[in-house]
C-alpha cells in the first residue's frame, strides 16, 4: 500500500509541477496598439495586422542565423495568402552582428535572400532602450501571457489573429519547423 501511494503521490506531484511551469498567462493586450517605421522611413500601424498570424523576428545580416532570411522567406510565400505575414526588426545588439544603414539592410535582405516580407527599422530588443514592442513582447505586464528574454538574433515570436502572443521560437529553431507551421495552419 505504502509503494502505490509513493507513486500516486510522485505521479500527482509531476503532473501538478508540468501545470506550474507549463502555465501561460491569458493575453491582456494586443500588438495592434503599436506603431513603427518600416526599413524605408513609412509610418506602419500594427492595427492594419488585424486578422492575420504574424511571426515578428530579431534579425542581422552577419550572424551564423543569417540563411534563416531564405527560410523566412519561404515560409511567408507559402502562408501569406492564409492570414499570414511576417515583420523583421533588424537589431545591433548580438556581438554587433547588424551594422549597417536601413538602407545597407534593405539591400543585404532582397539582394541575398529575395526577402519581399515587411522588414522594420533597426531597433533594440532589451535593455535599457528596449523598443516598445520588444518591451510588450517579452514582458507579462503588458502581454498578460508570459516573460521571456530575447536570446539572440532569430528569435521568433508568434503572434494571433486578434494581436495576441502565442508563443516564441529560439534561434536555433527553423522558421519552417513543425511548431511554426503547425501554429500557422491550426
Amino acid at each position: 500500500m505504502n509503494k502505490l501511494f509513493i507513486v500516486l503521490f510522485l505521479i500527482a506531484s509531476i503532473i501538478f509541477l508540468y501545470a506550474f511551469i507549463s502555465k501561460k498567462g491569458k493575453p491582456t493586450s494586443s500588438i495592434h496598439q503599436f506603431k513603427a517605421k518600416t526599413l524605408e522611413g513609412d509610418d506602419f500601424d500594427f492595427a492594419q495586422l488585424k486578422g492575420k498570424k504574424v511571426l515578428i523576428v530579431n534579425t542581422a545580416s552577419k550572424c551564423g542565423f543569417t540563411p534563416q532570411y531564405k527560410e523566412l522567406e519561404t515560409l511567408y510565400q507559402k502562408y501569406k495568402d492564409q492570414n499570414f505575414t511576417i515583420i523583421g526588426f533588424p537589431c545591433n545588439q548580438f556581438g554587433g552582428q547588424e551594422p549597417g544603414s536601413n538602407d545597407e539592410i534593405h539591400d543585404f535582405c532582397t539582394k541575398n535572400y529575395g526577402v519581399t516580407f515587411l522588414m522594420m527599422e533597426k531597433v533594440n530588443v532589451k535593455g535599457d532602450s528596449i523598443s516598445d514592442i520588444y518591451k510588450w513582447l517579452t514582458n507579462k505586464e503588458q502581454n498578460g501571457v508570459m516573460n521571456s528574454s530575447v536570446k539572440w538574433n532569430f528569435q521568433k515570436y508568434m503572434i494571433d489573429e486578434n494581436g495576441f502572443l502565442v508563443d516564441y521560437a529560439m534561434s536555433f529553431k527553423s522558421p519552417l519547423s513543425s511548431k511554426i507551421t503547425k501554429w500557422i495552419e491550426k
